[in-house]
């Protein structure tokens, strides 16, 4: 492995990559939000799926910069506010819904994974939809990336190291976040609790929304 990234690019280099960007991944926001409220309302397996979407966001960040059309996205004030409206919205309806959900929920039976068998493909699609409806986050990383890129070496194979990089790490804090959220609500054994924690997090995500709603660029 060492191998490789030696072949493409600075070791030094990536591993400060990889210390930015674990930074990065552990700062609470949406995907963190959206894998911790999976694993408590589904259990963590069934949030791995969720995770594999954001994850499937980011290889569509990375084939937007390598395609150049982040600078496109920059430079389209009214497409980056489509995008960001979009984004808001649909953060505010994940939020709201899962409100609405925990208030259905009795309090006999809202504990890890009662919400009944998970659908895959809907996880799935909330995971990318998550991660691409967030302008910010591509623009966030398109401009992150250039300082870590090598012009005197192939541009296109750094951004493939960094981008299964950038995966490996987000989907190993998301796990662990996932992990931790759903052994917390086991270990609490209170089911009002566990109601309570779905609606912080819902909350968290109609904050998110808003504040995506509201920033300019």
């Amino acid at each position: 492995m060492r191998a490789i990234i030696r072949r493409f690019m600075n070791e030094k280099t990536f591993l400060l990559y990889l210390a930015t960007w674990t930074l990065v991944a552990v700062t609470p926001g949406p995907a963190v939000m959206c894998a911790v409220s999976q694993a408590t309302r589904h259990g963590f397996r069934a949030s791995l799926t969720g995770i594999s979407g954001i994850q499937a966001g980011n290889f569509l960040f990375f084939a937007c910069i390598a395609c150049g059309l982040v600078a496109l996205l920059s430079e389209a004030t009214t497409a980056f506010t489509v995008v960001r409206m979009i984004g808001a919205a649909y953060l505010v309806y994940l939020g709201v819904r899962i409100i609405a959900s925990s208030l259905r929920a009795k309090a006999t039976t809202s504990q890890v994974g009662a919400s009944g068998p998970p659908a895959h493909r809907s996880l799935f699609l909330q995971g990318v939809l998550i991660q691409i409806t967030n302008p910010k986050a591509l623009l966030f990383v398109s401009a992150l990336l250039p300082q870590f890129i090598d012009p005197q070496r192939p541009i296109l194979l750094q951004l493939v190291v960094l981008s299964l990089a950038t995966v490996l790490v987000d989907a190993i804090v998301l796990s662990i976040y996932a992990g931790l959220a759903e052994r917390g609500l086991r270990s609490m054994k209170q089911a009002r609790l566990a109601v309570w924690l779905e609606r912080a997090f819902g909350t968290a995500l109609i904050g998110f929304g808003f504040r995506l709603f509201a920033s300019k660029r």
